[in-house]
């Protein structure tokens, strides 16, 4: 057997087996039968394999179908997966034991022994939390227990004895356990205009006013609690009440008289009830 590696006889031998693959093609889609074959052409294409004919059966083809079939393996039914039933508390999430530590002034410690029961009595009932005073430390230590269900339960813990701390009455910090809205805002007159001496002594007093009546008269108004402690106000409420009441506050401080101020917190109580309404 002699192969010629002339340019020529290469690219007819390509032509030549385009050619025979088209017919091949052709072909499958009829009964496939032995194509006539030259010497010549078995000469040529010595280095070139012949496919084995297909069958009906290899091509998916009948006689006198023209379409193709396709057979498709139906798909096996999966078992569905298998979890064990749930436990009755399984909605519950159990929290990790968390503990805080609230400090307390000094000036406070003997009001907060006095009234510990109305403190104590809130945060055990209300939260589930556990309690203790450190009198040494001179704080009040709360933390978690098994009971505890609410995520934000020492959160609230921590304000309401911060609250108290603060100077504000129990039953007025009982509310920021049972509310959500309520907040607490802290400012001294200096951040609003640096006075000393008599000027800051005047301006706590336009602040509270002849025995509390102005102080009273913006609580009332704004409907929140103010704790005017030396040079340091505290303020809870909701967002929006703490702002008309910082207002009214600030205005007293830069040198407002108190009758302007109140006719002001006459105007934004009086919006405050329509929408309300």
């Amino acid at each position: 057997m002699v192969v010629n590696n002339s340019q020529p006889e290469s690219s007819a031998a390509g032509s030549t087996a385009r050619k025979n693959r088209r017919k091949i093609t052709r072909q499958s889609q009829r009964p496939m039968t032995a194509p006539p074959r030259n010497v010549d052409e078995d000469q040529e294409m010595h280095d070139i394999e012949t496919p084995a004919p297909i069958t009906d059966q290899q091509s998916g083809f009948d006689e006198g179908d023209d379409e193709l079939i396709i057979d498709v393996d139906p798909m096996q039914p999966t078992s569905a997966p298998g979890f064990p039933a749930l436990t009755a508390n399984a909605g519950k999430t159990r929290l990790k034991s968390e503990t805080r530590r609230i400090a307390i002034p000094p000036h406070r410690m003997t009001p907060l022994k006095k009234d510990w029961i109305n403190i104590f009595g809130p945060l055990t009932e209300i939260l589930k939390l556990q309690v203790r005073m450190n009198v040494q430390r001179k704080c009040v230590e709360a933390r978690t227990s098994k009971e505890t269900v609410d995520i934000g339960a020492l959160q609230k813990g921590a304000d309401f004895v911060k609250a108290y701390a603060l100077g504000f009455d129990v039953n007025d910090a009982i509310a920021l356990l049972r509310l959500d809205d309520l907040y607490l805002d802290s400012f001294e007159i200096k951040d609003v205009k640096t006075l000393h001496g008599d000027h800051l002594s005047r301006a706590i007093g336009r602040i509270a006013g002849q025995d509390g009546k102005t102080k009273f008269t913006i609580e009332n108004a704004s409907r929140t609690r103010i704790v005017l402690a030396d040079t340091k106000i505290h303020i809870m409420g909701s967002f929006q009440n703490i702002k008309v009441a910082r207002d009214a506050i600030v205005s007293l401080i830069l040198g407002s008289p108190p009758g302007k101020v109140y006719a002001g917190l006459r105007t934004v109580s009086s919006r405050m009830r329509q929408r309300a309404l």
